[in-house]
């Protein structure tokens, strides 16, 4: 079955031209030292090396090292890493963010999730109902810009999700949006690999195998 097209995404939209080269210099670890540098090594022990949406950041070290301390905070929380990263391509599908589809994609395998969640998640969808229901929680949250229904905020509670866990998905969907924006705004050359929001799932299958 497809995964369904985020509400607003038109095929105008997904066709759009790639740029050639990004609008924020992604910087060097070679060639950066002091606080940028530290938080690369950082980067690099977790990833293995340290993408073009961090060495973009770093072109202000504060917003690096927010982000790292953001997401590090959030490591820490209730939910595990796999709904953390399923949440992250429910956020990223719907604001039609390639590169954080790619980046969530190859992490997202890197943490245990099998090609049908990844795909699903896309959709705002998982085998586990709760999972599941946390999913339609955070696409409503970027849909409606956190200004959820009572039916909304009651279907996650039905599935039994606590006032902390509605609290680390919303921070999880802040999250998400910050990057989302952050590669809107830089056109962050994509050094995952690549998969476009709106693809059909026998193509993604194929892409992320």
């Amino acid at each position: 079955m497809p995964a369904e097209n985020p509400p607003g995404l038109k095929r105008t939209q997904l066709n759009r031209k790639s740029h050639v080269m990004s609008r924020i210099a992604a910087l060097n670890p070679a060639q950066v030292t002091d606080t940028a540098k530290q938080l690369f090594d950082v980067v690099q022990v977790k990833l293995g090396f340290v993408p073009n949406l961090a060495r973009g950041m770093a072109n202000s070290p504060a917003v690096l090292e927010a982000y790292l301390n953001f997401s590090g905070a959030l490591a820490e929380g209730a939910l595990h890493a796999p709904v953390r990263e399923q949440i992250a391509l429910t956020v990223a599908e719907v604001n039609i963010c390639s590169y954080c589809l790619s980046a969530h994609t190859t992490i997202g395998r890197m943490v245990g999730l099998k090609s049908d969640a990844i795909i699903n998640a896309r959709s705002a969808c998982a085998a586990d109902p709760k999972t599941d229901a946390m999913l339609k929680l955070a696409r409503a949250i970027v849909v409606q810009r956190g200004e959820i229904s009572d039916g909304d905020f009651d279907r996650a509670r039905q599935m039994g999700i606590t006032d902390g866990e509605v609290a680390e998905v919303v921070a999880n969907v802040a999250l998400g949006i910050f990057t989302n924006y952050f590669n809107h705004v830089a056109q962050t050359d994509i050094d995952f690999p690549k998969v476009e929001p709106g693809v059909e799932s026998n193509a993604l299958t194929t892409a992320i195998q």
